[in-house]
């Protein structure tokens, strides 16, 4: 028995150094996406803070105007359409289940649709009966720019036509290697900023007005927002992952000590068993 016990100890041995050296080597991989990421991150952000700025000058210099896609009273959303951002394949924590969890919660009582980004959303909502705009982007990691910006493009298009009333977006923020947070933000309709705007904002001159200059950013600054939630997305799964594949990793090395000592106790036993055998029979 002791020869048995052995044998599937050592069995179990090399299955843990196999699995280690798998997440070992996951835990590369992310480390080295999310690098990538990250710096898609850095770049990209200054591009929506200043499609932004420009959206909040038109509004407060037209006051008097009622202007697309602005919110003009406190009325409550019955119909909503989010667009939900997850990834294409688990091992990353609870990445995927915090932000559909999340979004799911919000969308409890209102008529919602969902665009879903990734596979683990597609499956999430369509599991739960929640109606699907298309399946189009069900592999987030080859969504592009164009796909981003054709994404919003088409969700104006609704919101002008009065299919939905508003449009929001869930997606998981990049805080850093150990923190991700999931969000939700509203995308349309948009909130007048209060504050007074600097003299210089009511001197700026748009061809051929503002308001068609309006009419026509809104689907650029959407697409450039769902771009910029896809990057924060993208970091926040391979940073997740990368600390799910480092726990795995460290689990494994201990569970390998541990069975290093069992198999060590299990051989000193036969050891001692055969020496009492020898000695008894003499």
């Amino acid at each position: 028995m002791a020869g048995v016990s052995t044998k599937e100890i050592k069995s179990r041995i090399r299955s843990m150094e196999s699995t280690k050296q798998i997440t070992k080597a996951m835990e590369m991989v992310a480390a080295s996406k999310l690098r990538h990421a990250q710096a898609q991150i850095t770049s990209s952000r200054p591009y929506f803070h200043m499609i932004y700025g420009v959206i909040q000058d038109i509004a407060s210099i037209n006051k008097e105007l009622t202007l697309p896609y602005l919110a003009t009273e406190k009325q409550p959303a019955h119909r909503v359409a989010y667009i939900v951002i997850a990834g294409d394949r688990g091992l990353a924590g609870g990445y995927n289940s915090n932000v559909l969890k999340m979004c799911y919660g919000e969308m409890n009582g209102r008529e919602c649709t969902v665009l879903p980004i990734g596979k683990k959303a597609v499956e999430f909502f369509r599991a739960r009966g929640i109606p699907l705009m298309n399946e189009k982007y069900a592999e987030a990691e080859d969504v592009s720019v164009g796909d981003c910006f054709s994404m919003a493009r088409s969700l104006c298009k609704a919101f002008r036509k009065g299919e939905f009333d508003e449009i929001r977006l869930g997606y998981s923020t990049f805080v850093s290697v150990l923190s991700q947070t999931p969000t939700t933000m509203r995308l349309l309709p948009i909130e007048r900023e209060t504050s007074e705007k600097p003299a210089s904002a009511q001197e700026i001159l748009y061809e051929p007005d503002s308001v068609e200059v309006f009419e026509n950013i809104i689907p650029e600054y959407i697409g450039g927002v769902i771009y910029g939630a896809l990057c924060e997305s993208r970091a926040s799964e391979q940073a997740a992952r990368r600390s799910a594949m480092d726990t795995a990793t460290q689990n494994a090395e201990e569970m390998i000590a541990d069975l290093n000592l069992k198999f060590n106790q299990a051989r000193q036993a036969a050891i001692t068993q055969e020496i009492t055998e020898i000695v008894a029979g003499t």
